[in-house]
């Protein structure tokens, strides 16, 4: 049986999935093989021996020490796409409440109640205060077209915009899935200075980190509107308060408040609501049990963030999975340990991802213990995994 340990609050949609004969689950498990998280910290959890993998119900991975799990072996999964619709949605929202100042104007209405004034004769003069721009006619630029950034790009055209979009690395499935209205810039510098309103949906590393600071706001046009329900520290904080209090950025809608942010009036900060709906959560619980499932049982890799996608449907009576580096002779040195033993390769399937591979065999008939243990001793074999 295998043993799954669960962090957060996973959606019961999603733990349908992993059947009773099969797995244990539960916040209790211990020395388990797999693990289902949200956005618990596992940035200091001491892995058991036995774990093969985490699956993350969610995007980012900010979470889990991805270098400390690639050295063990460990794959980690994630959800892209998952909660795209709900992300998109809430940047339409963000969009409007930075323009028409909804929030502010909410605030207002029942202030002027609870001070005992008459709504009915006061809403007309003081409305002026709230007046903001409309969406259509006006520019967006979207950093990052993957599973989010295509579906806000190509609403965003439904609602009459100018849509820009910038991502460096744009894969050959999200081209596809943007509309030809779009404008694909190569250069960053140009979405800047054509955009009303810029959005970013792009993953949070060392080469994102503040990637909108200082420079990159001096180079938008006067009085943009920002939403970023990506991560907090792709925007330089203090860069961004200059630019508000100056007038460069009229308002900053972020997903990621602080106490430095929500004392400017012109921040609109919600916690962290981009994924929070129910159709959202369901959605990245069945998909992260789903990639657990199929890398327990089959050994398949689909939305691995640390290692390459491989899937082979079964063939042959075994099944070998070595996670091992990408280093030159690898795959000769694992097919001679398998010729040794005179064993058929009925399929096999190799990829790599930056510093490390991922290799599955099938055979035609079971090895003898003695080659998985050669096969485990080899120089830059990571882990090593028999699937009957």
């Amino acid at each position: 049986m295998h043993r799954i340990r669960i962090f957060n609050k996973i959606a019961p949609e999603g733990l349908a999935q992993l059947d009773p004969a099969i797995y244990e689950t539960g916040e209790d498990v211990r020395d388990e093989e797999g693990i289902l998280v949200r956005s618990a910290n596992l940035l200091d959890y001491k892995f058991p021996d036995q774990l093969l993998a985490i699956a993350r119900a969610g995007v980012g991975v900010n979470n889990l020490p991805l270098d400390r799990c690639s050295q063990a072996g460990i794959a980690v999964f994630s959800t892209p796409g998952a909660n795209a619709n709900a992300v998109k949605e809430l940047v339409l929202c963000g969009m409007l409440i930075s323009s028409r100042d909804v929030t502010g104007a909410v605030r207002w209405v029942r202030r002027q109640a609870e001070a005992g004034a008459d709504l009915e004769a006061v809403v007309e003069k003081g409305k002026a205060a709230f007046v903001g721009p409309e969406l259509y006619r006006k520019s967006l630029g979207v950093i990052g077209l993957g599973a989010i950034g295509s579906l806000v790009a190509n609403v965003a055209l439904d609602l009459g915009m100018d849509v820009y979009g910038y991502d460096p690395f744009l894969s050959v499935d999200a081209a596809l899935r943007l509309d030809r209205h779009v404008h694909v810039v190569r250069d960053v510098l140009e979405l800047y200075k054509k955009a009303d309103y810029i959005t970013a949906h792009i993953h949070y590393n060392e080469k994102t980190r503040h990637m909108i600071g200082a420079e990159a706001l001096a180079s938008m046009k006067p009085g943009v509107r920002l939403i970023n329900l990506a991560r907090g520290g792709i925007v330089d904080d203090e860069a961004l308060l200059a630019a508000l209090d100056a007038g460069k950025v009229t308002a900053y809608v972020t997903d990621f408040p602080t106490n430095q942010l929500v004392t400017n009036p012109h921040v609109i900060a919600m916690p962290h609501l981009g994924a929070s709906t129910p159709e959202s959560e369901q959605n990245c619980a069945v998909m992260a049990a789903g990639e657990l499932r199929d890398y327990l049982e089959n050994g398949n890799i689909k939305n691995s963030v640390n290692l390459p996608d491989v899937y082979l449907e079964r063939s042959g009576i075994q099944r070998l999975c070595v996670i091992h580096k990408n280093v030159p002779a690898m795959l000769a040195s694992i097919t001679a340990l398998l010729s040794r033993d005179s064993v058929n390769v009925e399929n096999l399937s190799n990829k790599s991802k930056g510093d490390y591979a991922y290799t599955l065999v099938d055979l035609g008939a079971r090895v003898e213990p003695a080659v998985i243990t050669d096969l485990k001793g080899l120089p830059n074999v990571i882990r090593v995994r028999v699937i009957d």
